[in-house]
């Protein structure tokens, strides 16, 4: 398979690194340097840039009949917008605020711990996040999807928020970012008699990599704006 990456950070170079031993060609490795001259003959394009930049790749790769895999945080507030043009090109867009398959797992167990919760008030709820120093957004996707799956669950939960409120609808998502921490994310539920926790500890990038390597293979003749649920069915 030809694989165009776009993002060639750390978790562009350790895609690579997977999919070149999986077997695959990378066909392109654009950063900010070489942005001007991207190829179109690939048979998938793996997005993990920077929020700046990320609406434009996938744009480019839909108007050049491109699958794309983006990973990309940061930028959803344009993402119906890619949606929208998904549909109306026919093309094949996926997207995960997470690819690992242990977070994936991870969300899942977030929903019904909700669902279990959801009629018990005396319990608060909070969300905890810790990534390395060169995560540009915070709170991170999967922070932000973990506070949606709640939300699902516990109506009275309207919002995520970035501080400290006193308006009991909001899910505060605290964020830390430390040397060389691939990923940390906590739920945490209070009470003043006790508390309850689920915690997930990536110990590396090779899950998230290996995860968006791994539905890159999936991809090719799909079609319409897919995520994790489609590739995992569980």
């Amino acid at each position: 398979m030809k694989i165009l990456l776009l993002g060639y950070g750390k978790m562009g170079k350790t895609i690579e690194k997977i999919a070149l031993e999986r077997g695959h060609e990378i066909v392109g490795k654009i950063d900010v340097t070489n942005r001007d001259v991207i190829p179109t003959e690939a048979d998938v394009a793996i997005e993990f840039s920077q929020p700046e930049g990320a609406y434009d790749n996938v744009r480019f790769c839909l108007e050049n009949r491109i699958p794309v895999v983006c990973g990309t945080t940061g930028w959803l507030e344009k993402k119906s917008a890619i949606e929208k043009f998904t549909q109306s090109c026919n093309g094949t867009f996926f997207y995960a605020s997470n690819f690992s398959v242990g977070v994936n797992i991870f969300f899942r167990l977030n929903e019904q711990l909700a669902k279990m919760i959801q009629n018990l008030p005396q319990y608060e709820v909070g969300i905890d996040e810790v990534h390395h120093t060169e995560k540009k957004d915070a709170p991170s996707g999967t922070a932000i999807t973990l506070a949606e799956g709640i939300m699902k669950h516990i109506l009275n939960k309207k919002k995520w928020v970035k501080k400290e409120t006193q308006n009991p609808e909001d899910i505060l998502i605290t964020s830390f970012r430390i040397d060389e921490v691939p990923g940390t994310h906590l739920v945490k539920y209070g009470s003043e008699i006790d508390d309850i926790e689920i915690r997930h500890i990536a110990h590396s990038r090779e899950g998230f990599a290996r995860g968006a390597v791994m539905v890159a293979e999936w991809l090719p003749g799909k079609k319409g704006v897919l995520g994790m649920e489609d590739f995992l069915q569980f």
